[in-house]
């Protein structure tokens, strides 16, 4: 099979899926590895970046709650969006660090190298996710408009979250190697791209002419049905078929990017 066909993107996971369950494994494991605190990291990061969002944008800047989601909190407005994009966001930066940080592995043993970046996005959805269903349950039980019947959707609308973090990822890992100060690029682009989405403020706060953009651009859009979903308990709609459908061309893409470079790799590592 060509290196260069797209389909092997998809082919590979089921033919080495014990390799690939295998590092993901070893990828939560070594993220916790002389940890004392261990996984309680993980919920902790997320939940101080929350508690310093809500208290700035709602007691500093004001924001408000759309009326479409009366009865909920802006905390809960901004969590139930903030997580999957803490999800995608270090889904990225790890899967782009991926090849360098298995060096040793690549050059040692023969295997698809791409299994190396699917692992590491595939590790921060596991972990974040059980983060995420904690907090949900969490804002319920509270008294938060969630709905827990539509939890399972949410999830599905998380998969092309998913399949776009890994596209991204595998083109960025492949650059990473041959260009060391891609990292540094993406994570300035990154925070760019977080404050000009709507996920802590309302769409309502930009600009009439430049609403559309940025609620049509995959983050924007994404993070406005699954606010949809778990706070008016809404379900899916067609537009969520086309959201999968682009980002599962960016996904084949990237790979297809990674697989073309991926021959190169030991002579940088």
């Amino acid at each position: 099979m060509a290196l260069s066909d797209p389909a092997a993107a998809l082919e590979n996971p089921a033919r080495y899926r014990w390799l690939l369950a295998s590092f993901v494994r070893r990828e939560i494991a070594n993220r916790y590895a002389g940890s004392v605190s261990g996984l309680a990291w993980t919920f902790l990061h997320p939940l101080a970046q929350l508690a310093v969002f809500a208290f700035v944008f709602s007691h500093v800047f004001r924001a408000g709650v759309p009326p479409q989601y009366a009865g909920a909190s802006y905390t809960a407005f901004v969590a139930v969006a903030l997580w999957p994009w803490i999800m995608f966001s270090e889904a990225l930066m790890r899967g782009m660090a991926a090849v360098q940080a298995n060096a040793g592995l690549i050059r040692k043993v023969a295997f698809p190298h791409r299994l190396v970046v699917y692992a590491a996005v595939v590790a921060c959805y596991a972990v974040h996710g059980i983060g995420f269903a904690v907090v949900l349950l969490v804002l319920r039980i509270s008294g938060e408009p969630i709905h827990l019947e539509t939890v399972p959707l949410a999830a599905v609308l998380l998969i092309p979250y998913l399949l776009l973090s890994t596209g991204l990822a595998a083109a960025l890992a492949a650059l990473q190697t041959l260009l060391r100060d891609v990292e540094h690029a993406i994570g300035i682009v990154l925070t760019i791209v977080f404050y000009a989405t709507p996920i802590l403020y309302p769409a309502t706060f930009l600009p009439e002419a430049a609403r559309p953009y940025v609620e049509g651009q995959p983050f924007g859009y994404l993070s406005g049905r699954i606010r949809d979903v778990l706070l008016q308990g809404t379900g899916l709609v067609a537009t969520d078929l086309l959201a999968a459908v682009a980002c599962g061309l960016v996904f084949m893409a990237g790979v297809w990017f990674f697989d073309r470079l991926s021959p190169h790799f030991e002579d940088f590592l």
